[in-house]
């Protein structure tokens, strides 16, 4: 059995693989559902000898709305928290601010093909869900308000 096909009946065995998607940047890119309602990307970079778990999260204008109405301080502390409590999770990460105000954040992590075994593949894609969580439990703690309602992204070309 090759690479893909490894990764693709892992996925299935735990079902939550959704489909392939066709990426030209990709020699596989697969949507999963992880864990329920939660939209993530496997995806193996042309020329790469990895494959890259990420999850992409659009934040919910009624956090914005919130942080627009807090204090430039309480913003970036936030900010602060969030960078050093992602950085604990050993992921990386992109956050798409503006004016002190987090839009967007996309988690990825990386396995190496002569790391990989279903074992890590599922380690891998839960802790990029859990700093993705986390992301989640720090808005709702700085900014309250309102139940955290983010909504996931498949446009995940920025990290391929």
């Amino acid at each position: 059995m090759d690479f893909e096909e490894n990764i693709k009946n892992w996925l299935m065995d735990e079902e939550c693989l959704i489909e392939k998607k066709f990426d030209e940047n990709a020699d596989f890119h697969y949507i999963i559902e992880f864990p329920k309602d939660n939209i993530m990307d496997v995806v193996k970079p042309v020329g790469k000898d990895c494959i890259i778990i990420a999850c992409a999260t659009q934040v919910a204008q009624e956090h914005v709305n919130l942080m627009v109405a807090s204090r430039p301080e309480v913003r970036r502390n936030f900010i602060l928290d969030l960078q050093f409590g992602l950085n604990s999770y050993l992921v990386d990460f992109e956050l798409s601010i503006n004016q002190d105000l987090l839009q967007q954040f996309v988690v990825t992590d990386t396995i190496f093909e002569d790391g990989l075994t279903k074992n890590e593949l599922m380690k891998t894609i839960k802790r990029v869900f859990k700093a993705k969580l986390h992301c989640i439990f720090l808005i709702d703690k700085a900014f309250g308000g309102v139940s955290p309602n983010v909504s996931s992204s498949n446009q995940n070309d920025m990290f391929v």
